[in-house]
């Protein structure tokens, strides 16, 4: 599904944050990605979600040349992908029932068709209460867990997350980790990136370690 060949990132003149990257993501598959703070984790997932371009190296998503998409078409490449970024980025005007169910309105679909589907899924990630509230009343912890929400809604073909766990206690780490791996189940290929080690522990996954910004695969 996702193809990296020498792969290198670096910002205007800099030394590379990213370098011979060469891997691939298979289709329905389920990984870590970690390394130390610094290492460029978040850089990475950038370049998967087609929000940051390499300076070299060839990178193939669903089977198409990147380098080769113009630029009106990423949009709804995009679409096949859903993330979690660390900073959550809702919108502070709508509900968190609102914010949930955005792709989906974004792409026209009527209220009807969702509608149950978003608020069983909050009420499985804990915010069954808190539907009808804003961001602003939301504790990090909620608001990381609606963003989830969000990610999963549209179904995506691969789900990205930086740190999904980082502001949840662990019980509802794990809760939030069976949610990926049923999700995976279903057939969307997962990258979680974290430094959590007993959460890695729990499942027996691909571990794709990012030192230096070089990326080493253990299997």
């Amino acid at each position: 599904m996702i193809h990296f060949e020498n792969v290198g990132l670096r910002y205007g003149m800099g030394p590379e944050i990213l370098r011979d990257m060469t891997f691939d993501i298979p289709k329905r598959s389920f990984q870590f990605l970690t390394g130390p703070s610094g290492a460029g984790k978040t850089t990475l997932l950038r370049l998967l979600f087609m929000s940051l371009h390499p300076t070299r190296g060839i990178i193939h998503m669903f089977g198409r040349d990147l380098s080769q998409i113009p630029r009106a078409e990423l949009p709804m490449l995009r679409r096949r992908v859903g993330i979690v970024f660390q900073d959550f980025r809702l919108l502070d005007h709508l509900t968190t029932y609102e914010n949930v169910a955005l792709p989906l309105r974004v792409r026209g679909k009527e209220e009807s068709s969702y509608r149950n589907d978003v608020i069983e899924l909050l009420k499985w990630v804990g915010l069954g209460e808190r539907i009808n509230v804003l961001p602003a009343v939301l504790s990090g912890g909620e608001k990381q867990r609606a963003a989830i929400a969000r990610a999963l809604m549209d179904q995506p073909e691969i789900l990205l997350a930086d740190e999904p766990t980082g502001n949840v206690d662990p019980p509802m780490a794990r809760r939030l980790l069976s949610l990926f791996l049923e999700l995976n189940r279903l057939g969307t290929a997962v990258v979680i990136a974290t430094h959590d080690l007993a959460l890695m522990d729990q499942v027996d996954a691909r571990r794709m370690i990012l030192t230096e910004g070089r990326l080493d695969i253990y299997e």
